[in-house]
């Protein structure tokens, strides 16, 4: 795979250029180029790090939008989840939630009936289904307060975002996409049928120009600045931001399972194991006004979180016991008085895409929402409404076809990770089972790409703590655009929670030291 940024011939046009390098632009480029397009995606700052890097990694169906009668959107995540679990077992796999019955909130006949819809409406087949849970003597009942005597268990699933996001972009480039990090697009114009559209490097400063037959504008939270900065458009985006925050705490309790916890706002959060360590607790619901890019976790929000499941947790949370806290935007739908005026958490998750296209010029589809759970799904829709405006491929995959092709790493079986890290201990008896635990929960079969022919932890390189090695500095660099310490270690891993400032600061030298090296020996 080429990580470097490269010049581009005008001549012949690229089929689809996709602006914005989340879930969804990256999950657009995968499919689009297995079907055999000529694809170019670019992402101003690293894959995922605006709002895919900040989702609470559930591959879920929501169970609080069946509140809203959002079961079109409820229907389509509950099927995504054993498809994302099945193409990526390695960065995916199942999760059971425990939900305690509040007297004071919904009633218990509300909670057994939304859970019925919820194993019933979505094609379940390998998760196991919801059970009623008697609190006070089951372990899930341990950490809470005694006066929630009474329950549901059911299934959801995990998901790595970061990591989805940027082997969805690994996936594309494989097949042919042109894939380029840091790169922004300052203008795109239409002309002769054509979108003529310039690029510039965050890294060089320069400058470069592609033709495009269609663009799609997958820019998140930056949808409506595309819109105006860069198509020109006068209009607004009917774009509602708002901002969800996370905390991470060490971990509270000593099983596996996680909570959904309901608050006298009608908001709900989780409370879930996170990195072996930690516990995660979030999200909150908040209009956002300024720009994505400095979202941060407020305190009013770190406190809220801490209040919400001091709740019902026998240990309190208050923040100083928070260890990282992360925020996104998202990019809500809102082309009504309620979209744009009622609570945030009701405002619909839902995706929207918007076609513009004039007989003669060439298409704009701007998209609106979204979720990492639907974010295939998604691609899917974009390509039914772009494709018939397009040349047909000479070759290539049908449509749907990303539900049965592994990603990057994700190509063994669904219960196969114990037998894969258990191959990999017995070809690297040198290294720890938590180093090769965690190698295999981050690259599946690719691990062995990381590791390569060491023959002991001396021919890995330096090790900057918590296990992390030059070898598999080298590899996100190569393989995964890495270029700075933070894109290591907050996206393409979690090990910044782990090191110290002084830790983080020597890997994020290595890493640009790396990426330089990289980059030198391309010129050369």
């Amino acid at each position: 795979m080429n990580v470097s940024p490269q010049k581009s011939s005008l001549h012949p046009p690229y089929d689809i250029a996709i602006i914005g390098g989340g879930i969804n632009g990256s999950g657009i480029a995968r499919d689009a180029a297995g079907r055999g397009h000529r694809v170019f995606l670019c992402e101003k700052r690293d894959f995922a790090s605006g709002t895919s890097s900040a989702s609470t990694k559930l591959i879920h169906g929501g169970l609080r939008y069946l509140e809203y009668y959002e079961f079109r959107l409820v229907r389509e995540a509950l099927r995504e989840r054993e498809v994302l679990w099945g193409i990526a077992p390695h960065i995916a796999w199942p999760l059971r939630f425990v939900l305690p019955h509040h007297t004071a909130l919904r009633p218990r006949w509300l909670l057994r009936l939304g859970l019925f819809l919820y194993d019933n409406i979505g094609g379940r087949k390998r998760l196991p289904a919801t059970r009623s849970v008697d609190l006070r003597t089951d372990k899930t009942g341990r950490p809470l307060k005694p006066e929630f005597t009474r329950g549901f268990e059911y299934s959801d699933c995990w998901v790595e975002d970061s990591r989805l996001t940027v082997l969805n972009a690994a996936a594309a480039a494989s097949l042919g996409a042109t894939v380029r990090s840091r790169t922004a697009c300052v203008s795109a114009t239409r002309q002769d049928g054509l979108w003529h559209i310039t690029t510039r490097s965050e890294d060089t400063g320069e400058e470069d120009t592609i033709l495009a037959r269609a663009l799609v504008n997958a820019a998140g939270p930056w949808v409506d600045s595309v819109v105006h900065q860069v198509v020109r458009e006068n209009k607004r985006a009917p774009v509602r931001l708002v901002q969800g925050s996370h905390i991470v705490v060490p971990r509270l309790y000593d099983h596996d399972e996680c909570y959904i916890f309901q608050n006298a706002d009608k908001r709900i959060f989780f409370v879930i194991p996170y990195e072996t360590d930690y516990t995660l607790i979030g999200t909150t619901d908040r209009d956002y006004d300024g720009d994505p890019a400095d979202v941060r976790a407020t305190p009013e929000e770190i406190d809220y979180l801490c209040r919400s499941a001091s709740d019902y947790l026998r240990q309190p949370v208050t923040p100083e016991m928070v260890v990282w806290t992360y925020s996104g935007v998202r990019p809500l739908y809102a082309d009504d008085e309620q979209g744009k005026e009622g609570s945030a958490s009701a405002a619909t998750r839902d995706y929207v895409l918007k076609l513009e296209q004039e007989p003669g010029q060439a298409p704009l589809l701007n998209i609106f929402g979204g979720k990492i759970t639907t974010y295939r799904r998604l691609a899917e829709s974009v390509l039914a409404k772009i494709e018939p405006l397009l040349p047909a491929p000479q070759n290539g995959r049908r449509a749907g076809w990303t539900a049965t092709v592994p990603l990057p790493g994700g190509d063994f079986a669904r219960d196969g990770y114990e037998r894969l890290v258990a191959d990999l201990a017995a070809r690297y008896p040198f290294a720890s089972q938590r180093l090769l635990r965690r190698l295999v929960r981050h690259y599946g079969t690719r691990a062995s790409v990381v590791l390569g022919d060491a023959q002991s932890m001396a021919d890995l390189g330096r090790e900057h703590g918590a296990d992390l090695t030059d070898a598999e500095l080298r590899y996100l660099v190569r393989h995964e655009w890495a270029r700075t310490g933070e894109d290591v270690l907050w996206r393409r891993t979690k090990q910044g929670l782990r090191l110290t400032a002084e830790q983080r600061a020597a890997v994020d030298e290595a890493v640009r030291a790396i990426a330089a090296e990289e980059m030198a020996a391309t010129v050369r």
